[in-house]
């Protein structure tokens, strides 16, 4: 007796997408350099304030991470404690998750100590955090505000390891940006002393200025063993900043157990949420 074998090619196949994802190409006026925006976007009205929008560094590694755990865990936002949002990954016009444009972008100057990869090439061209937060501020926050109904109120910025540093420099440099930082192991060891005279210089400003900011700190446990100490030095920014809460700061470092520096980033990604989009926050 004949059997009817029937092959995989007789099914037709289309690419897997992200739904409700958009993206387009954005050249930065200041200096010309061209990113990828990726958006997701919630189904359904947005609220009267619009939805909260979460701005994410290194949208070509995590930008499906997050998209997929705001729509399982926006679907039930009185037992999650995670409200619908819009998601605005910036990444860069490769397939890579980590293109090395990220080391111009994240770092606010040129590490004199940190020049080298361990294969002894040169790292790549560093130092470019302000252009890159101008950019978000003045070019793309403006873009998104202009297209997706957003509560300009309820703003986060998520980025991990040198993502992170520039999370530390955003909120130090211009704190009224967001009302969420998220760092996940910040690469504080990149530029120590100079993110160490950034954070006295917003200590003395918010005391004539106070700020209305919030900073989750998140690390994995096992980034503790690791030469740079930046789950050390994150664990004491976040003491420093907690005295500062009477000035509008509140500031909270976090370790996962058994994570981690690239294992962490989904149970971080699932806590920030929390952090930054539980309803009842005003």
């Amino acid at each position: 007796m004949k059997r009817n074998i029937i092959t995989l090619d007789h099914f037709s196949r289309s690419q897997v997408g992200i739904p409700r994802s958009e993206q387009w190409s954005l050249r930065s006026r200041a200096e010309n350099r061209t990113y990828r925006i990726i958006v997701a976007q919630p189904e359904g009205e947005p609220p009267p304030s619009g939805y909260p929008v979460i701005y994410l560094l290194d949208g070509n590694a995590v930008f499906g991470t997050m998209v997929e755990a705001v729509r399982l865990q926006g679907h039930c936002p009185d037992k999650t404690g995670v409200a619908p949002a819009i998601i605005v990954g910036i990444g860069y016009e490769t397939e890579a998750p980590y293109p090395p444009d990220r080391y111009y972008d994240y770092t606010p100057v040129r590490s004199t100590v940190y020049t080298h990869g361990s294969d002894g090439a040169e790292l790549p061209e560093q130092g470019g955090a302000a252009a890159f937060l101008q950019f978000i501020e003045e070019e793309l926050k403006p873009q998104i505000a202009s297209e997706f109904r957003i509560d300009l109120n309820r703003q986060t910025i998520f980025g991990h390891s040198l993502g992170g540093l520039f999370v530390l420099y955003a909120l130090f440099t211009k704190p009224d940006a967001f009302r969420h930082y998220i760092a996940g192991s910040p690469s504080i060891h990149w530029s120590k002393e100079f993110l160490l005279e950034q954070e006295r210089t917003f200590t003395a400003r918010i005391r004539e200025e106070p700020v209305n900011a919030r900073l989750l700190l998140g690390v994995g446990e096992l980034e503790k063993s690791h030469v740079s100490r930046n789950c050390e030095s994150a664990r004491e920014l976040a003491e420093r900043l907690s005295s500062l809460s009477d000035l509008g700061v509140s500031a909270v470092y976090k370790e996962f157990e058994d994570e981690g520096h690239v294992s962490v980033l989904p149970i971080l990604i699932s806590r920030a949420l929390r952090f930054a989009l539980n309803p009842e926050q005003q």
